[in-house]
């Protein structure tokens, strides 16, 4: 009966990850046929016609180089501000007693409930009444804002689960606040702060919406909205699409391979500790 019900469990996780799978698969796999193929009524799940155009015209489309540095300092800086931001707040909440404290933990909670799209509008005008429409340093702050929610309240669960005992034993020996901050605190809740880091990476490097509305200017589009340019008046570059959106994501299929042993323990660590 066990051996049965290990068997079966198997098969339906296998075919979970199929269904899952798939999707890539297939966006990999039509990346290398060409345009004939991909309309083809018939699919064909193996390229029987390989080709490396689609690559090519996708690389040479104008905007590539300019708009991936663009994606790739704003995710950068979403990634390095909000972990330092969200450590800083998660201590606060979880290490000092003030005012307003637990109110401030319902505000986070309600944050993370309000669809993206109702911000919109107020992040615009904020950014607006601020200067800092068609601005890279505008877009990330929007990114940040958008992901400090839930990095502050998964950071707060892990650093909920480190015993007080640790930092009172460092004050004893001398350490001030800072030094505990950065050799106590910090190693023990780095595996949070990976899984946190792929959150903030994701949101900021996927994002379309927030991109299109608040750069006006073409020379500070991301990635998201280069993928536009090959559907134009005339139709839709199928073969340079699929091409560029399988190397799109690349940066996120290598972000995961580096982190992924982190990315394990912190969701773990995260699921008991919190």
């Amino acid at each position: 009966m066990a051996r049965g019900r290990r068997i079966g469990t198997n098969a339906m996780a296998a075919l979970f990850c199929l269904v899952w799978v798939f999707p890539v698969y297939w966006m990999v796999n039509t990346a290398f046929k060409p345009r004939g193929d991909i309309l083809s009524p018939t699919p064909q799940f193996l390229p029987v016609h390989f080709t490396l155009g689609n690559f090519a015209d996708a690389l040479a489309k104008p905007g590539f180089t300019r708009d991936l540095l663009n994606s790739v300092v704003v995710t950068v800086s979403v990634v390095l501000l909000a972990i330092v931001v969200a450590f800083l707040a998660a201590t606060a909440l979880t290490r000092f007693r003030f005012f307003g404290r637990r109110s401030f933990l319902i505000g986070v909670l309600i944050l993370q409930m309000v669809p993206v799209p109702a911000l919109v509008i107020p992040l615009f005008l904020g950014l607006k009444s601020a200067h800092l429409l068609n601005n890279l340093f505008g877009l990330t702050l929007t990114y940040v804002a958008l992901v400090l929610p839930f990095t502050i309240w998964t950071l707060r669960g892990f650093l909920h689960g480190i015993p007080v005992e640790l930092e009172e034993a460092a004050m004893v020996d001398g350490a001030t606040r800072g030094r505990i901050m950065g050799s106590v605190l910090l190693p023990l809740v780095l595996p949070g702060l990976i899984a946190t880091s792929v959150f903030a990476f994701i949101t900021a490097w996927n994002d379309f919406l927030f991109a299109y509305v608040i750069m006006k200017d073409q020379s500070g589009y991301t990635l998201p909205v280069w993928l536009v340019s090959f559907s134009t008046s005339t139709g839709t570059d199928y073969g340079g699409l699929i091409a560029a959106s399988t190397l799109f994501a690349l940066p996120v299929v290598v972000f995961f391979a580096l982190v992924q042993r982190h990315l394990v323990e912190g969701m773990t660590a995260g699921a008991v500790k919190g």
